[in-house]
Protein backbone atom coordinates (compact mmCIF):
# COMPACT_ATOMS: atom_id res chain seq x y z
CA UNK A 1 0.00 0.00 0.00
CA UNK A 2 1.26 3.37 -1.36
CA UNK A 3 0.11 6.68 0.91
CA UNK A 4 0.82 10.21 -0.17
CA UNK A 5 -0.87 13.02 2.02
CA UNK A 6 -2.20 15.84 -0.39
CA UNK A 7 -3.82 18.02 2.23
CA UNK A 8 -2.76 19.24 5.89
CA UNK A 9 -4.80 22.13 6.45
CA UNK A 10 -5.52 23.08 10.55
CA UNK A 11 -7.59 19.98 11.46
CA UNK A 12 -7.90 18.71 7.93
CA UNK A 13 -5.98 15.81 6.55
CA UNK A 14 -6.41 14.52 3.11
CA UNK A 15 -4.23 11.36 1.12
CA UNK A 16 -4.30 9.49 -1.56
CA UNK A 17 -4.11 5.60 -1.18
CA UNK A 18 -2.64 3.07 -3.76
CA UNK A 19 -4.16 -0.59 -2.85
CA UNK A 20 -2.16 -2.68 -5.25
CA UNK A 21 -3.86 -5.27 -7.79
CA UNK A 22 -1.37 -8.23 -5.95
CA UNK A 23 -3.13 -7.29 -2.58
CA UNK A 24 -6.55 -7.62 -3.68
CA UNK A 25 -5.75 -10.77 -5.31
CA UNK A 26 -4.21 -12.45 -2.91
CA UNK A 27 -7.32 -11.23 -0.76
CA UNK A 28 -9.30 -13.41 -3.20
CA UNK A 29 -7.22 -16.17 -2.69
CA UNK A 30 -7.82 -16.07 0.66
CA UNK A 31 -11.73 -15.89 0.08
CA UNK A 32 -11.44 -19.00 -2.12
CA UNK A 33 -9.66 -20.81 0.55
CA UNK A 34 -12.37 -19.38 2.71
CA UNK A 35 -15.52 -20.60 1.11
CA UNK A 36 -13.84 -23.99 -0.98
CA UNK A 37 -15.20 -26.48 1.20
CA UNK A 38 -18.53 -25.30 1.55
CA UNK A 39 -18.98 -25.09 -2.75
CA UNK A 40 -21.05 -27.40 -4.53
CA UNK A 41 -20.29 -28.34 -8.23
CA UNK A 42 -21.46 -30.99 -10.29
CA UNK A 43 -18.75 -33.94 -10.67
CA UNK A 44 -16.86 -32.91 -7.80
CA UNK A 45 -16.94 -34.30 -4.44
CA UNK A 46 -17.88 -31.24 -1.77
CA UNK A 47 -14.88 -29.45 -0.81
CA UNK A 48 -13.07 -30.52 -4.01
CA UNK A 49 -13.61 -28.11 -6.59
CA UNK A 50 -10.72 -26.24 -8.26
CA UNK A 51 -9.76 -22.82 -7.41
CA UNK A 52 -10.02 -21.83 -10.54
CA UNK A 53 -13.23 -23.00 -10.99
CA UNK A 54 -14.03 -21.37 -8.43
CA UNK A 55 -12.95 -17.98 -9.33
CA UNK A 56 -14.87 -18.48 -12.63
CA UNK A 57 -18.08 -18.75 -10.83
CA UNK A 58 -17.85 -16.34 -7.93
CA UNK A 59 -15.38 -13.86 -9.44
CA UNK A 60 -17.14 -11.14 -9.18
CA UNK A 61 -18.49 -11.21 -5.64
CA UNK A 62 -15.15 -12.35 -4.29
CA UNK A 63 -13.34 -9.51 -6.23
CA UNK A 64 -15.81 -6.85 -4.75
CA UNK A 65 -15.47 -8.33 -1.23
CA UNK A 66 -11.56 -8.30 -1.28
CA UNK A 67 -12.13 -5.18 -2.54
CA UNK A 68 -13.90 -3.60 0.46
CA UNK A 69 -11.83 -5.64 2.45
CA UNK A 70 -8.86 -4.11 1.12
CA UNK A 71 -10.05 -0.81 1.30
CA UNK A 72 -10.67 -1.53 5.09
CA UNK A 73 -7.65 -2.49 5.90
CA UNK A 74 -5.81 -0.20 4.03
CA UNK A 75 -7.74 2.94 5.85
CA UNK A 76 -7.07 1.47 9.19
CA UNK A 77 -3.34 0.92 8.35
CA UNK A 78 -3.54 4.76 7.42
CA UNK A 79 -4.62 5.61 10.65
CA UNK A 80 -2.20 3.71 12.59
CA UNK A 81 0.48 4.93 10.41
CA UNK A 82 0.01 9.09 10.92
CA UNK A 83 -1.44 8.28 13.92
CA UNK A 84 -4.42 10.18 13.17
CA UNK A 85 -7.81 10.41 15.40
CA UNK A 86 -10.53 11.41 13.16
CA UNK A 87 -13.27 13.21 14.52
CA UNK A 88 -16.00 11.09 12.57
CA UNK A 89 -15.87 8.42 9.79
CA UNK A 90 -13.32 9.16 7.18
CA UNK A 91 -14.59 9.73 3.70
CA UNK A 92 -13.41 7.56 1.84
CA UNK A 93 -13.92 7.77 -2.73
CA UNK A 94 -12.47 5.19 -4.69
CA UNK A 95 -10.95 6.79 -7.95
CA UNK A 96 -13.43 6.47 -11.07
CA UNK A 97 -12.57 3.95 -13.60
CA UNK A 98 -11.58 0.89 -11.53
CA UNK A 99 -11.64 -2.46 -12.69
CA UNK A 100 -10.56 -5.89 -11.26
CA UNK A 101 -6.77 -6.52 -11.74
CA UNK A 102 -5.86 -2.87 -11.72
CA UNK A 103 -4.44 -1.13 -8.54
CA UNK A 104 -7.21 0.53 -6.53
CA UNK A 105 -6.55 4.22 -6.10
CA UNK A 106 -8.14 5.87 -2.94
CA UNK A 107 -8.94 9.44 -1.36
CA UNK A 108 -9.39 9.42 2.44
CA UNK A 109 -10.12 12.40 3.28
CA UNK A 110 -10.99 13.36 7.09
CA UNK A 111 -10.66 15.72 10.23
CA UNK A 112 -8.51 15.28 13.00
CA UNK A 113 -9.15 15.71 16.73
CA UNK A 114 -7.12 18.48 17.54
CA UNK A 115 -4.32 18.00 20.44
CA UNK A 116 -5.33 19.12 23.40
CA UNK A 117 -2.71 19.70 26.02
CA UNK A 118 -4.17 17.64 29.90
CA UNK A 119 -6.54 20.51 31.15
CA UNK A 120 -5.51 21.69 34.21
CA UNK A 121 -8.17 20.97 37.19
CA UNK A 122 -6.30 22.98 39.58
CA UNK A 123 -8.39 26.19 41.01
CA UNK A 124 -11.87 25.35 40.61
CA UNK A 125 -14.18 26.77 42.89
CA UNK A 126 -17.78 26.49 42.71
CA UNK A 127 -20.66 27.48 44.61
CA UNK A 128 -23.35 25.16 45.83
CA UNK A 129 -26.83 27.14 45.90
CA UNK A 130 -29.21 24.42 48.52
CA UNK A 131 -32.59 24.45 49.30
CA UNK A 132 -34.30 23.15 52.45
CA UNK A 133 -36.87 21.07 52.06
CA UNK A 134 -39.58 22.87 54.47
CA UNK A 135 -42.80 22.07 55.20
CA UNK A 136 -44.28 25.16 53.50
CA UNK A 137 -42.35 23.44 49.97
CA UNK A 138 -43.60 20.00 51.15
CA UNK A 139 -47.35 21.18 51.30
CA UNK A 140 -47.22 23.01 47.97
CA UNK A 141 -46.31 20.00 46.02
CA UNK A 142 -49.03 17.66 48.11
CA UNK A 143 -51.10 20.59 46.69
CA UNK A 144 -49.89 20.53 43.10
CA UNK A 145 -50.25 17.10 43.39
CA UNK A 146 -53.83 17.45 44.60
CA UNK A 147 -54.32 19.83 41.61
CA UNK A 148 -53.54 17.34 39.23
CA UNK A 149 -55.69 14.39 41.17
CA UNK A 150 -58.61 16.22 40.44
CA UNK A 151 -61.98 14.49 40.96
CA UNK A 152 -65.59 15.71 39.44
CA UNK A 153 -68.77 15.62 40.45
CA UNK A 154 -71.98 15.44 38.11
CA UNK A 155 -73.53 18.79 37.81
CA UNK A 156 -77.52 19.65 37.09
CA UNK A 157 -78.60 19.05 33.79
CA UNK A 158 -79.48 22.35 32.70
CA UNK A 159 -75.64 23.11 33.32
CA UNK A 160 -73.96 24.43 30.79
CA UNK A 161 -69.93 23.18 30.26
CA UNK A 162 -67.39 25.91 30.35
CA UNK A 163 -63.67 26.16 30.86
CA UNK A 164 -62.30 23.49 33.98
CA UNK A 165 -65.69 21.44 33.52
CA UNK A 166 -65.18 17.60 32.75
CA UNK A 167 -67.32 16.57 29.83
CA UNK A 168 -68.30 12.82 28.92
CA UNK A 169 -69.06 11.84 25.04
CA UNK A 170 -69.85 9.73 22.50
CA UNK A 171 -68.27 10.71 19.47
CA UNK A 172 -67.48 9.75 15.79
CA UNK A 173 -64.94 11.14 13.73
CA UNK A 174 -65.01 11.64 9.59
CA UNK A 175 -62.84 13.24 7.20
CA UNK A 176 -64.41 13.75 3.53
CA UNK A 177 -67.58 11.83 5.26
CA UNK A 178 -65.40 8.98 5.66
CA UNK A 179 -65.20 7.04 9.18
CA UNK A 180 -61.26 6.75 9.82
CA UNK A 181 -60.11 4.39 12.31
CA UNK A 182 -59.86 4.93 15.81
CA UNK A 183 -62.12 7.96 15.42
CA UNK A 184 -64.83 6.33 17.02
CA UNK A 185 -65.20 6.02 20.86
CA UNK A 186 -67.54 6.42 24.16
CA UNK A 187 -67.95 7.68 27.34
CA UNK A 188 -64.40 9.66 26.60
CA UNK A 189 -63.65 12.19 29.49
CA UNK A 190 -62.66 15.49 28.01
CA UNK A 191 -61.55 18.45 30.43
CA UNK A 192 -62.78 21.33 28.62
CA UNK A 193 -59.13 23.72 28.72
CA UNK A 194 -56.63 21.06 29.29
CA UNK A 195 -55.17 20.68 26.01
CA UNK A 196 -54.95 16.85 25.69
CA UNK A 197 -57.32 17.05 22.29
CA UNK A 198 -56.37 18.82 19.23
CA UNK A 199 -56.53 22.70 19.08
CA UNK A 200 -60.31 23.95 18.55
CA UNK A 201 -61.73 20.41 19.69
CA UNK A 202 -62.45 21.35 23.70
CA UNK A 203 -63.59 24.49 22.37
CA UNK A 204 -66.47 24.02 20.84
CA UNK A 205 -67.79 21.48 23.69
CA UNK A 206 -68.13 25.40 25.68
CA UNK A 207 -72.21 26.27 26.12
CA UNK A 208 -73.04 22.33 25.38
CA UNK A 209 -75.46 20.63 27.82
CA UNK A 210 -76.10 16.95 28.85
CA UNK A 211 -78.52 15.85 25.73
CA UNK A 212 -76.68 17.87 23.23
CA UNK A 213 -75.38 16.37 20.02
CA UNK A 214 -73.01 18.80 18.28
CA UNK A 215 -70.79 18.70 15.12
CA UNK A 216 -67.47 19.97 16.00
CA UNK A 217 -65.16 20.74 13.38
CA UNK A 218 -61.13 20.64 13.17
CA UNK A 219 -57.77 20.60 11.64
CA UNK A 220 -55.50 17.96 12.61
CA UNK A 221 -51.92 19.16 13.19
CA UNK A 222 -49.19 18.73 11.04
CA UNK A 223 -47.31 16.86 12.58
CA UNK A 224 -49.94 14.55 13.58
CA UNK A 225 -48.31 11.01 14.18
CA UNK A 226 -51.07 8.81 11.79
CA UNK A 227 -49.80 9.72 8.13
CA UNK A 228 -53.25 10.09 6.07
CA UNK A 229 -54.64 12.40 9.01
CA UNK A 230 -51.89 15.13 9.21
CA UNK A 231 -52.97 18.74 8.08
CA UNK A 232 -56.62 16.56 7.63
CA UNK A 233 -59.69 18.49 8.56
CA UNK A 234 -62.14 16.31 10.09
CA UNK A 235 -65.59 16.49 11.53
CA UNK A 236 -66.99 14.73 14.80
CA UNK A 237 -70.36 14.01 15.63
CA UNK A 238 -70.63 14.03 19.49
CA UNK A 239 -72.96 13.69 21.77
CA UNK A 240 -73.34 15.10 25.61
CA UNK A 241 -73.89 12.42 28.05
CA UNK A 242 -73.03 14.09 31.29
CA UNK A 243 -70.80 17.71 32.49
CA UNK A 244 -69.34 17.75 35.24
CA UNK A 245 -67.68 20.40 37.68
CA UNK A 246 -64.49 20.15 40.25
CA UNK A 247 -64.66 19.01 43.14
CA UNK A 248 -63.50 20.48 46.24
CA UNK A 249 -60.35 18.98 47.53
CA UNK A 250 -59.43 18.51 51.12
CA UNK A 251 -55.71 17.67 51.98
CA UNK A 252 -56.47 15.13 54.94
CA UNK A 253 -55.96 11.99 56.10
CA UNK A 254 -59.03 10.94 54.03
CA UNK A 255 -57.27 12.05 51.29
CA UNK A 256 -53.51 10.49 51.70
CA UNK A 257 -55.94 7.25 52.32
CA UNK A 258 -57.86 7.30 48.97
CA UNK A 259 -53.99 7.84 47.62
CA UNK A 260 -53.41 4.01 49.53
CA UNK A 261 -51.30 5.95 52.20
CA UNK A 262 -51.78 5.90 55.92
CA UNK A 263 -52.00 8.89 56.83
CA UNK A 264 -51.36 12.35 55.66
CA UNK A 265 -47.99 12.69 57.31
CA UNK A 266 -47.33 9.39 55.53
CA UNK A 267 -48.25 11.36 52.57
CA UNK A 268 -45.71 14.42 53.39
CA UNK A 269 -42.45 11.91 54.07
CA UNK A 270 -43.31 10.35 50.68
CA UNK A 271 -42.88 14.15 49.35
CA UNK A 272 -40.59 15.79 50.97
CA UNK A 273 -38.09 13.19 49.17
CA UNK A 274 -39.75 14.01 46.27
CA UNK A 275 -39.04 17.56 47.26
CA UNK A 276 -35.37 17.16 48.21
CA UNK A 277 -34.51 15.21 44.79
CA UNK A 278 -36.24 19.13 42.90
CA UNK A 279 -33.94 20.48 44.96
CA UNK A 280 -31.07 18.47 44.43
CA UNK A 281 -31.47 18.68 40.72
CA UNK A 282 -31.36 21.83 40.98
CA UNK A 283 -28.73 22.54 42.97
CA UNK A 284 -26.40 20.38 40.35
CA UNK A 285 -28.08 22.53 37.34
CA UNK A 286 -26.50 25.57 38.75
CA UNK A 287 -23.14 24.31 39.73
CA UNK A 288 -22.56 22.52 36.36
CA UNK A 289 -23.16 25.61 34.59
CA UNK A 290 -20.56 27.22 36.33
CA UNK A 291 -18.36 24.61 36.17
CA UNK A 292 -18.51 24.60 32.74
CA UNK A 293 -18.21 28.12 32.36
CA UNK A 294 -15.02 27.69 34.31
CA UNK A 295 -13.53 25.55 31.81
CA UNK A 296 -14.93 27.25 28.74
CA UNK A 297 -13.49 30.45 30.08
CA UNK A 298 -9.75 28.70 30.93
CA UNK A 299 -10.11 26.85 27.61
CA UNK A 300 -9.67 27.56 23.90
CA UNK A 301 -9.10 25.46 20.74
CA UNK A 302 -9.46 24.54 17.10
CA UNK A 303 -12.52 22.35 16.57
CA UNK A 304 -13.58 19.98 13.81
CA UNK A 305 -15.72 21.68 11.62
CA UNK A 306 -17.90 18.91 10.82
CA UNK A 307 -18.49 17.91 14.69
CA UNK A 308 -19.88 21.27 14.99
CA UNK A 309 -22.12 21.29 11.58
CA UNK A 310 -23.29 17.56 12.98
CA UNK A 311 -24.39 19.73 16.40
CA UNK A 312 -25.39 22.61 14.91
CA UNK A 313 -27.91 20.84 12.14
CA UNK A 314 -29.12 18.85 15.61
CA UNK A 315 -29.84 22.17 17.60
CA UNK A 316 -31.17 23.89 14.38
CA UNK A 317 -33.45 20.79 13.43
CA UNK A 318 -35.08 21.06 17.25
CA UNK A 319 -35.68 24.66 16.97
CA UNK A 320 -37.23 24.46 13.66
CA UNK A 321 -39.50 22.22 15.31
CA UNK A 322 -40.60 24.25 18.06
CA UNK A 323 -40.94 27.64 15.98
CA UNK A 324 -43.55 25.59 13.71
CA UNK A 325 -45.93 25.42 16.57
CA UNK A 326 -46.04 29.30 17.72
CA UNK A 327 -48.96 31.63 17.02
CA UNK A 328 -47.12 32.97 14.27
CA UNK A 329 -44.65 30.12 12.88
CA UNK A 330 -42.99 32.63 9.98
CA UNK A 331 -42.29 35.47 12.66
CA UNK A 332 -41.33 32.93 14.73
CA UNK A 333 -38.91 31.43 12.03
CA UNK A 334 -37.60 34.71 10.55
CA UNK A 335 -36.64 35.59 14.17
CA UNK A 336 -35.29 32.24 14.48
CA UNK A 337 -33.11 32.94 11.41
CA UNK A 338 -31.92 36.14 12.61
CA UNK A 339 -29.80 33.97 15.35
CA UNK A 340 -28.19 31.29 13.15
CA UNK A 341 -24.66 32.74 14.10
CA UNK A 342 -25.61 32.60 17.32
CA UNK A 343 -26.57 28.79 17.78
CA UNK A 344 -23.56 28.08 15.41
CA UNK A 345 -21.09 29.33 17.93
CA UNK A 346 -23.50 27.17 20.41
CA UNK A 347 -22.64 24.33 18.54
CA UNK A 348 -18.99 25.21 18.29
CA UNK A 349 -19.16 25.53 22.33
CA UNK A 350 -20.80 22.25 22.89
CA UNK A 351 -18.15 20.60 20.60
CA UNK A 352 -15.28 22.32 22.19
CA UNK A 353 -16.50 21.04 25.68
CA UNK A 354 -17.21 17.63 24.62
CA UNK A 355 -13.75 17.02 23.67
CA UNK A 356 -12.32 18.77 26.85
CA UNK A 357 -14.51 16.92 29.08
CA UNK A 358 -13.50 13.75 27.10
CA UNK A 359 -9.72 14.64 27.32
CA UNK A 360 -10.24 15.21 31.29
CA UNK A 361 -12.24 11.85 31.64
CA UNK A 362 -9.30 9.67 30.12
CA UNK A 363 -6.72 11.63 31.84
CA UNK A 364 -8.02 10.71 34.75
CA UNK A 365 -9.25 7.34 34.05
CA UNK A 366 -13.14 7.82 34.27
CA UNK A 367 -15.36 5.19 32.65
CA UNK A 368 -18.44 3.86 31.92
CA UNK A 369 -18.24 0.35 33.28
CA UNK A 370 -20.23 -2.81 30.98
CA UNK A 371 -22.64 -3.35 34.23
CA UNK A 372 -23.20 0.63 33.82
CA UNK A 373 -23.80 0.24 29.79
CA UNK A 374 -25.99 -3.19 30.02
CA UNK A 375 -28.24 -0.97 32.22
CA UNK A 376 -28.42 2.02 30.23
CA UNK A 377 -29.24 -0.05 26.89
CA UNK A 378 -31.92 -1.69 28.85
CA UNK A 379 -33.87 1.13 30.44
CA UNK A 380 -33.46 2.60 26.36
CA UNK A 381 -35.03 -0.14 25.19
CA UNK A 382 -38.24 0.54 27.57
CA UNK A 383 -38.64 3.31 25.01
CA UNK A 384 -40.13 0.49 22.59
CA UNK A 385 -42.42 -1.56 22.09
CA UNK A 386 -41.73 -5.27 23.55
CA UNK A 387 -41.30 -7.03 20.37
CA UNK A 388 -38.83 -4.80 19.33
CA UNK A 389 -36.61 -4.25 22.23
CA UNK A 390 -34.50 -7.13 21.54
CA UNK A 391 -33.37 -5.61 17.85
CA UNK A 392 -32.80 -2.44 20.03
CA UNK A 393 -30.36 -4.17 22.15
CA UNK A 394 -28.86 -6.05 19.14
CA UNK A 395 -28.52 -2.68 17.36
CA UNK A 396 -26.71 -0.68 20.09
CA UNK A 397 -24.40 -3.60 20.74
CA UNK A 398 -23.58 -3.75 16.67
CA UNK A 399 -23.12 -0.05 16.52
CA UNK A 400 -20.47 1.92 17.86
CA UNK A 401 -22.12 5.40 17.02
CA UNK A 402 -25.13 4.10 19.11
CA UNK A 403 -23.19 2.96 22.22
CA UNK A 404 -21.62 6.02 21.90
CA UNK A 405 -24.89 8.04 22.01
CA UNK A 406 -26.04 6.16 24.59
CA UNK A 407 -23.17 6.44 26.69
CA UNK A 408 -22.30 10.09 26.95
CA UNK A 409 -24.83 11.19 28.96
CA UNK A 410 -23.34 8.95 31.69
CA UNK A 411 -19.81 9.59 30.73
CA UNK A 412 -20.44 13.66 30.96
CA UNK A 413 -21.91 13.17 34.45
CA UNK A 414 -19.17 10.85 35.91
CA UNK A 415 -17.18 13.45 34.64
CA UNK A 416 -18.18 16.31 35.99
CA UNK A 417 -19.15 14.47 39.12
CA UNK A 418 -15.52 13.58 39.03
CA UNK A 419 -14.64 17.68 38.70
CA UNK A 420 -16.98 18.35 41.78
CA UNK A 421 -14.67 16.41 43.95
CA UNK A 422 -11.85 18.17 43.05
CA UNK A 423 -13.23 21.55 43.17
CA UNK A 424 -12.86 23.70 46.13
CA UNK A 425 -16.99 24.11 47.04
CA UNK A 426 -18.53 26.75 49.12
CA UNK A 427 -22.42 26.51 50.63
CA UNK A 428 -25.23 28.57 51.27
CA UNK A 429 -28.74 28.19 52.11
CA UNK A 430 -30.86 29.68 49.02
CA UNK A 431 -34.88 29.32 48.61
CA UNK A 432 -36.40 27.86 45.95
CA UNK A 433 -36.68 31.06 44.02
CA UNK A 434 -33.52 32.53 44.54
CA UNK A 435 -31.81 29.38 43.38
CA UNK A 436 -34.54 29.51 39.72
CA UNK A 437 -33.82 33.41 39.84
CA UNK A 438 -29.97 32.63 39.79
CA UNK A 439 -30.78 30.00 36.82
CA UNK A 440 -32.84 32.58 35.05
CA UNK A 441 -30.43 35.22 35.48
CA UNK A 442 -28.18 33.03 33.50
CA UNK A 443 -30.95 32.86 30.86
CA UNK A 444 -32.06 36.46 30.87
CA UNK A 445 -28.20 37.05 29.81
CA UNK A 446 -28.37 34.85 27.34
CA UNK A 447 -27.92 31.74 27.81
CA UNK A 448 -29.79 29.14 25.83
CA UNK A 449 -30.71 25.52 27.41
CA UNK A 450 -31.72 22.23 26.26
CA UNK A 451 -30.91 18.61 25.43
CA UNK A 452 -29.92 14.81 22.90
CA UNK A 453 -27.95 13.01 24.10
CA UNK A 454 -27.62 15.86 25.71
CA UNK A 455 -27.40 15.78 29.59
CA UNK A 456 -28.98 18.03 32.38
CA UNK A 457 -27.01 20.05 30.45
CA UNK A 458 -25.70 23.68 31.20
CA UNK A 459 -26.47 26.88 29.35
CA UNK A 460 -25.05 28.24 26.31
CA UNK A 461 -23.98 31.81 26.09
CA UNK A 462 -26.07 33.83 23.18
CA UNK A 463 -26.44 37.77 23.66
CA UNK A 464 -29.53 38.68 24.59
CA UNK A 465 -32.44 39.86 21.81
CA UNK A 466 -34.84 42.11 22.01
CA UNK A 467 -38.59 41.16 22.62
CA UNK A 468 -39.73 40.17 19.13
CA UNK A 469 -42.22 37.42 17.80
CA UNK A 470 -42.61 34.99 20.06
CA UNK A 471 -39.40 33.25 20.71
CA UNK A 472 -39.45 29.67 20.48
CA UNK A 473 -40.00 27.54 23.67
CA UNK A 474 -36.83 25.67 22.57
CA UNK A 475 -34.75 28.21 23.10
CA UNK A 476 -34.72 28.39 26.79
CA UNK A 477 -36.50 24.86 27.74
CA UNK A 478 -34.93 22.59 25.05
CA UNK A 479 -31.59 23.40 23.96
CA UNK A 480 -29.26 22.97 26.47
CA UNK A 481 -25.44 23.01 26.65
CA UNK A 482 -24.41 19.69 25.29
CA UNK A 483 -20.98 18.73 26.24
CA UNK A 484 -21.13 15.18 25.30
CA UNK A 485 -18.53 13.06 25.70
CA UNK A 486 -16.61 12.95 22.41
CA UNK A 487 -14.92 9.36 22.14
CA UNK A 488 -12.27 9.40 19.76
CA UNK A 489 -13.82 9.39 16.16
CA UNK A 490 -17.49 10.40 17.31
CA UNK A 491 -19.26 13.63 17.32
CA UNK A 492 -20.87 14.61 20.83
CA UNK A 493 -24.36 12.87 21.12
CA UNK A 494 -27.54 14.53 22.52
CA UNK A 495 -29.70 14.17 25.19
CA UNK A 496 -32.78 15.14 26.43
CA UNK A 497 -33.75 15.89 30.45
CA UNK A 498 -31.27 13.14 31.62
CA UNK A 499 -32.62 10.57 28.98
CA UNK A 500 -30.57 9.33 25.81
CA UNK A 501 -32.58 10.56 23.12
CA UNK A 502 -29.88 10.31 20.51
CA UNK A 503 -30.87 6.16 21.03
CA UNK A 504 -34.09 6.71 19.75
CA UNK A 505 -33.02 8.33 16.66
CA UNK A 506 -30.48 5.53 15.84
CA UNK A 507 -32.73 2.60 17.32
CA UNK A 508 -33.50 0.41 14.09
CA UNK A 509 -37.38 -0.12 14.30
CA UNK A 510 -38.95 3.51 15.73
CA UNK A 511 -41.95 3.07 17.89
CA UNK A 512 -43.35 5.96 17.80
CA UNK A 513 -43.78 5.22 13.48
CA UNK A 514 -44.98 1.55 14.39
CA UNK A 515 -47.68 1.88 17.01
CA UNK A 516 -51.24 2.30 15.63
CA UNK A 517 -53.18 4.87 15.90
CA UNK A 518 -54.39 6.04 18.72
CA UNK A 519 -57.74 5.18 20.52
CA UNK A 520 -59.34 8.71 20.37
CA UNK A 521 -57.63 10.44 16.98
CA UNK A 522 -58.49 13.95 17.61
CA UNK A 523 -56.37 13.49 20.89
CA UNK A 524 -53.04 15.59 20.07
CA UNK A 525 -49.65 14.11 19.11
CA UNK A 526 -47.25 13.78 21.58
CA UNK A 527 -44.41 16.38 21.72
CA UNK A 528 -41.29 15.28 20.13
CA UNK A 529 -38.20 14.47 22.54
Amino acid sequence: MKTVETLNEGLKREYRVTITAKDIDARVDDEVKSIAPTVRMPGFRPGKVPPNLIRKMHGPALSADALNKAIDAGVRDLMAKEKLRPALQPAVTLADGYETGKDAELTVALEVLPDIATPSIEGLKLERLTVPADDKAVMAKIEEFAAQMKRFEEAPKTKKAAAGDQVIIDFAGSVDGVAFDGGTGEDMAVEIGSGQLIPGFEDQLIGAKVGDDKTIKVTFPDDYPVEDLKAAKAEFAVTVKEVKVPAASKIDDEFAKSLGLESLDKLKELMKDQVEQEHNGLTRTYMKRKLLDQLAAAHDFDVPPTMVEAEFAQIWQQLEHEVSHEEDPEAAKAELENDRDDYHAIAVRRVRLGLLLSEIGQAHGVQVSNQEMQRLIAQAAQQYRPEDRQRFVEYVQQDALAAAQLRAPLYEDKVVDFLFEKAEISDRDVTREEIEAAIEADDDSGHVHGPGCGHDHDHDHKPAKKAAAKKPAAKKADVKEEAAEAPAKKAPAKKAEEKPAAAKKAAPAKAAEDKPAAKAPAKKAAAKK
